[in-house]
């Protein structure tokens, strides 16, 4: 009979905090707190929270009955680190400090770091966090963008992306690191992955303007013409970003960033919510060929996930296009504290060795 590790996974958002407990795979708690406006606005920055936040996480843990003393390992959400390699990391003093400063930025997801160090340490057993968004294995001929001045960045859904890859090797019989797969993340962003023997070296910086548009970011735009929006004298810089990340995409065509409703549309007989979100599809399609040639048509199989891949329609628009790059396996959803867990899991099975932030 196999070990049975017990982990707790973290997750915070910006107004909420997801936490699990997981006997190896298997959820024994999972649940979502609530963080009131008028408690988190009390914090100027986003570090400033993690006090109020584990107190929250460790009073409910007692409500519920959990015995800390049982865990093997906290596993936290990762935040705006510097950009890594993907994998499962050991929290340390380096990561911690530059959680804290927002190296990157800040984002509520740095606070689970941190949130999992602060418990882990009390009970002198490993912190983890895992495949964060700034996870950077781009190949060096994909960061040249036409223009010395920018840089193209990885940054996109890579928690998900890369559970979901090691989910379809798994199903296949082989590893991870023994296949190349694209992966396609469906949701309030999309984001598309070329993954090449367990390393992702090309994927649309799904933040601020690449690839297909989405539920409420623009993607790619003619740039030209986004230049002289630019200097039109109509937006300011903050109103300019908020097109491109936030208002654009469904939202601007469409007014909802909820694909449901948009469905709901187009039975309705809307033949505009129809078009726009054919051309989201569309657009999801070329941006699976692009990473078919940057793979050199070698695909073992293309996986589409997110919360849009619910959608039986929008997902079979994609298959017409895509059909013949290679096989299509949907997983909808993203099951992010299973994936968390999941890579603590790894390296407490001996499976992996836990990575050194510097």
């Amino acid at each position: 009979m196999s070990e049975i590790y017990r982990i707790l996974a973290i997750n915070p958002g910006s107004t909420s905090t997801k936490i699990a407990i997981f006997d190896n795979e298997k959820p024994i708690l999972e649940t979502t707190l609530r963080h009131p406006a008028e408690e988190i606005n009390k914090f100027e920055k986003i570090y400033d929270q993690y006090e109020f936040r584990k107190n929250v996480i460790l009073d409910t843990l007692n409500e519920k009955g959990i015995n800390l003393t049982k865990l093997n390992a906290v596993v936290g959400r990762g935040g705006l680190l510097k950009p890594i390699k993907g994998g499962t990391y050991s929290v340390n003093e380096k990561m911690i400090e530059d959680l804290k400063m927002g190296v990157l930025g800040e984002h509520a997801s740095n606070l689970g770091g941190i949130l999992a160090y602060e418990i882990a340490s009390n009970l002198n057993i490993p912190a983890f966090i895992v495949d964060p968004v700034v996870v950077d294995e781009m190949q060096d001929v994909a960061r040249i963008s036409g223009m010395p001045e920018i840089e193209r960045r990885s940054i996109f859904h890579a928690l998900n992306q890369k559970a979901v890859a090691r989910r379809a090797a798994k199903e296949k019989g082989k590893k991870y690191e023994e296949m190349n797969i694209i992966v396609a993340h469906l949701g309030g962003g999309i984001s598309v992955g070329a993954h090449q023997n367990g390393r992702v070296i090309d994927v649309n910086n799904a933040l601020d303007g690449e690839g297909p548009f989405s539920p409420e970011r623009a993607g790619g735009l003619p740039v030209g013409d986004l230049a002289k929006l630019c200097f039109s004298g109509r937006y300011t810089l903050d109103e300019i970003k908020k097109k491109i990340k936030g208002k654009g995409g469904l939202v601007a065509y469409l007014g909802t960033n909820d694909g449901r409703e948009v469905v709901k549309m187009i039975k309705n007989g809307d033949k505009k919510a129809e078009l726009v979100y054919k051309a989201m599809a569309y657009q999801v399609s070329k941006e699976i060929g692009s990473c078919a040639a940057v793979l050199k048509g070698n695909i073992d199989a293309i996986v589409i996930t997110g919360g849009i891949a619910y959608d039986e329609m929008f997902v079979s628009w994609i298959k017409e296009r895509v059909g013949f790059i290679g096989e299509i396996i949907v997983y909808p959803g993203e099951d992010e504290m299973k994936a968390l867990a999941e890579g603590g899991l790894r390296v407490l099975r001996g499976e992996e060795k836990p990575q050194e932030y510097k």
